[in-house]
């Protein structure tokens, strides 16, 4: 792959990222605002899952360890208009453009700013392009992590790119409305937009 398709493909997923964080809370939220343990076998499950991503992204507490493993910096600090934030997005590329997801690799880190200019991490965010996912799974079965099932933003949608599955996990900062949800309440952009 040449330098200008990649470059192309880094687009594409840039932008899928950026309705991640956009468009998808808006599209289930009355589905998926709270943690949903009933269905993937109870808090054992939920914790299960957030201990996992805990024990692989631990080392990223330190932004420079996830800069050297091809994490970088994308779009800010994003917020919602109501709802909380997300955070600071630490992309890697190469995991998202790979059409896989393991728990030991998120596809996103996410910090939070600190008001000394500092980033604190809070999360992860698993995130597959849906026809990548259904190439390797034409059963049609949507993407699940540990029995967390993920996020569909359908296509079309008002930003006209292909669908994609996405699964935030608050890991390292509880969230109020629960571990699996796109925006946390507790998040703040603050700090971030006074480093500007």
């Amino acid at each position: 792959m040449n330098t200008k398709q990649f470059a192309t493909r880094l687009t594409v997923a840039t932008v899928a990222l950026t309705l991640a964080g956009m468009f998808s809370s808006r599209t289930f939220a009355e589905e998926h605002t709270h943690d949903n343990a009933k269905a993937t076998g109870g808090k054992k499950a939920v914790n299960a899952l957030i201990q996992a991503v805990r024990d692989n992204t631990e080392r990223f507490k330190d932004v420079a360890m996830a800069e050297s493993e091809q994490y970088f910096e994308q779009f800010g600090c994003v917020s919602g208009p109501d709802a909380g934030a997300m955070g600071i997005h630490y992309v890697n590329f190469p995991l998202v453009i790979d059409g896989q997801i393991e728990v030991t690799k998120p596809e996103i880190v996410i910090y939070e700013p600190t008001s000394n200019g500092g980033l604190t991490l809070i999360g992860a965010d698993y995130l597959v392009l849906k026809s990548q996912w259904d190439q390797s799974h034409p059963d049609g079965v949507a993407p699940e992590l540990m029995g967390q099932y993920f996020h569909l933003i359908e296509e079309p949608n008002r930003f006209r790119l292909p669908a994609f599955y996405t699964l935030h996990v608050w890991a390292w900062k509880d969230s109020p409305t629960g571990a699996f949800v796109n925006w946390h309440t507790g998040v703040s952009c603050d700090a971030f937009a006074k480093q500007d």
